[in-house]
């Protein structure tokens, strides 16, 4: 039976997507596991992987083309016996997904020509089970009732990895009753539409820049952030005198070795140090519960062109302030290249954004969802301030403003977060001990 691949979600925003180019040709071979083209999602150029066997029998969808949604059909794979004909059966109009246990069983697969053929296709409740050939036979070989087992490849079919999985993990409890669908909500107001826009500017000259996927993606998630999270701000002052002189020694201790350590190494250490030392701010929102994070995984905000990456620095807290530098270096390098993978800007609990080299004084960011928060960072300037003689002095001062979301932290421990990264970024040498 021909094999529909499907569009795959290459990332958790991801709705369409760019298919930048195709790596097979019609009539190549493929087996499980080989890259088979590249995908441009909502922030990367992804590799696509093939998840069956077979020979591909027709391309559907061309290299180049924008706007492909997620699980619409891009090519048709032949299993073993089938000829190119077999391929234009597959029609692009069948649904996006199809139970396993379908009520209509269809025609049986022809035959691999293997020496060694697949078993038969088992039935459940009077329905066929679709599952590859290679899955059927490592299911026989093995003793896995396939039955048991729900398939990831095109249309729910059962591929060889759902096999191998079902071997490696315990046999799971009976599947609990599906939720209740949730009454539909009223949606909410998306301002005025392109239409309307276009009219009122109809007399003026301009430009039409065209979304990308990135920027919509941003456009989304913000929007969402700041309808749907009860935002509150944290303000505080921080005097960066000591650790610029710190900073200062370490850097020639440091040259070397070719480090050279900038004051947002020391505010992701400060904050990830901060995260150990009040525990309870440690946490992210999920829905109905709040997940309390054991690691410091800190997220830096990465300006690209056309929008931006939040690459996640995980167990902040263990590195040394060369490590997390290295480290930072080279996820922004790979962030403006867009070639970060999905596990490198995903997760964390918090994150930082630092606009201070834009020159600005102070900004209010919005929580990047599920984030519990996010420390805006502004400029070190030279200030007049209070000594604790009484005395008037200047000192370089930077402005912070902690963006929190109240559904997981409340005021006061919000007030104790923002205290203790002040108390690391003015002590810097306590914060290494």
């Amino acid at each position: 039976m021909a094999i529909e691949l499907l569009m795959p979600a290459l990332s958790p925003t991801m709705e369409e997507g760019t298919l930048a180019k195709w790596l097979v040709k019609e009539g190549d071979t493929v087996k499980s596991g080989d890259v088979i083209a590249e995908i441009e999602t909502d922030k990367a150029t992804m590799e696509f992987e093939a998840v069956d066997e077979g020979v591909i029998g027709k391309i559907l969808v061309a290299e180049g083309t924008e706007g492909v949604k997620v699980n619409a059909p891009i090519a048709v794979i032949l299993e073993d016996g089938e000829d190119a004909s077999a391929a234009d059966t597959v029609g692009a109009s069948a649904p996006a997904a199809v139970p396993a246990a379908a009520p209509d069983a269809p025609k049986a697969e022809a035959a691999p020509a293997a020496a060694a053929p697949a078993p038969a296709a088992p039935v459940s409740g009077g329905a066929r089970v679709f599952a590859s050939p290679l899955a059927r036979r490592i299911a026989a070989q093995n003793g896995v009732d396939l039955t048991t087992i729900t398939g990831t490849g095109p249309k729910g079919r059962i591929v060889k990895a759902d096999v191998e999985g079902a071997q490696a993990a315990p046999k799971a409890a009976a599947p609990q009753a599906a939720a209740a669908t949730p009454a539909p909500t009223t949606a909410a107001p998306t301002g005025m539409s392109a239409d309307v826009v276009a009219k009122m500017y109809a007399e003026r000259d301009y430009d039409e820049v065209k979304l990308d996927g990135m920027r919509k993606t941003i456009a989304a998630r913000l929007t969402e952030a700041k309808q749907t999270i009860p935002h509150f701000y944290l303000r505080r002052d921080v005097q960066l005198d000591a650790l610029l002189k710190f900073r200062s020694q370490l850097n020639k201790q440091l040259e070397g070795k070719g480090v050279k350590l900038s004051v947002n190494d020391f505010i992701i250490k400060a904050v990830a140090n901060a995260l150990q030392e009040v525990p309870e701010a440690n946490a992210v929102w999920a829905g109905d519960r709040v997940l309390q994070l054991k690691p410091s995984d800190v997220a830096v905000a990465v300006a690209i062109e056309g929008g931006l990456f939040t690459p996640v620095l995980k167990d902040a807290d263990m590195k040394s302030l060369s490590a997390l530098s290295k480290e930072m270096k080279d996820l922004a390098g790979r962030a403006r290249d867009r070639k970060l993978a999905p596990h490198e800007y995903q997760g964390g609990s918090f994150a930082i954004s630092n606009l201070g080299m834009f020159g600005i004084d102070n900004f209010d960011a919005i929580v990047n969802p599920p984030h519990a928060g996010i420390l805006a960072v502004g400029a070190g300037k030279p200030k007049p301030v209070v000594g604790a003689d009484g005395e008037l002095k200047v000192a370089t001062v930077m402005s912070m403003t902690m963006s929190v979301d109240h559904r997981v932290i409340d005021g006061a421990v919000g007030a104790k977060l923002i205290n203790a990264i002040v108390e690391n970024l003015e002590n810097p040498v306590a914060m290494l001990a």
